[in-house]
């Protein structure tokens, strides 16, 4: 995998925007990832007249030994969402995998009935999780899979450096799957471009549960190899005994749909988006 550092935008404010009175889509990448790895999402996006982010998280700076973990990227994306939010945005968040632990933990207190209590501007309208982790209080995403029984399993896949840095082992059977839209020379640049990620993250519990305030849709991914199906499913099952309202959307792909089912995720982000934009 890749090592190269981290955009240095990663820690600037948001660029400006076209103006559009549409919510902004804002994608909190999973590990191991980047933003490069969304692009032919957001493409699809902003064909559609989205606007569309996508921040780095600094975990996967490239830093050796590494110096960000999840509450530097929870600290981080908070400060992101706001400043939107502070701008007058209203944000529909699609969270991808470890994307969800830090959405999750970020975003609690940043909805829109929450800042308008105190007479604030824009936030966030909804939450998207795509094969993410939609954790509660306290959880981490080793306690989960230990609790399912799965630790083994988990721990197998990685590559852990004697600094913490983790990779993926398997990377193209468990975390690309069926390839879908992507050709033999996409998989490869695909996988090229991945970064190793601070294991931290793995045993960090988060503090918040941003799904308490926001409305949730969740998309699972029905061959999935890295987080099966019956793990998401149990996720939304957690959502929904707290009370939640949980909008489900099936895609027939492995781990990365935003790659191997673009198409599809471009279509139910548009329609999600185009339903909040009439309430």
């Amino acid at each position: 995998m890749a090592s190269a550092s981290a955009s240095a935008s990663a820690n600037l404010p948001p660029p400006p925007l076209t103006p559009n009175p549409n919510p902004t889509i804002v994608i909190i990448h999973g590990a191991w990832h980047n933003p490069t790895h969304y692009s032919s999402l957001s493409n699809g996006l902003r064909s559609l007249s989205h606007n569309v982010l996508i921040p780095s998280l600094p975990s996967m700076n490239g830093t050796r030994p590494p110096t960000s973990d999840l509450h530097t990227d929870t600290a981080q994306i908070r400060r992101y969402i706001e400043s939107l939010a502070d701008a007058g945005h209203r944000l529909v968040i699609l969270m991808h995998s470890y994307g969800g632990q830090v959405g999750t933990n970020a975003l609690a207190g940043l909805d829109t009935r929450t800042r308008g209590a105190s007479n604030l501007p824009g936030g966030v309208i909804r939450l998207v999780y795509m094969c993410a982790h939609a954790l509660s209080e306290g959880m981490s995403m080793f306690g989960i899979a230990k609790a399912a029984g799965r630790e083994k399993a988990l721990l197998d896949a990685f590559i852990v450096a004697d600094d913490g840095m983790v990779e993926y082992r398997e990377v193209r059977e468990r975390m690309i799957g069926p390839p879908g839209d992507l050709s033999e020379e996409m998989v490869e640049s695909y996988i090229a471009r991945l970064r190793p990620w601070n294991g931290k993250g793995l045993y960090q519990e988060i503090q918040a549960a941003a799904w308490r305030d926001i409305p949730v849709s969740y998309l699972l991914t029905l061959q999935d190899r890295l987080m099966p199906v019956a793990y998401q499913n149990a996720m939304v099952a957690r959502l929904r005994a707290e009370g939640v309202e949980v909008e489900v959307f099936e895609l027939e792909t492995g781990h990365c749909p935003h790659a191997t089912t673009t198409g599809k995720v471009v279509e139910i982000l548009h329609a999600v988006t185009n339903r909040e934009t009439k309430k």
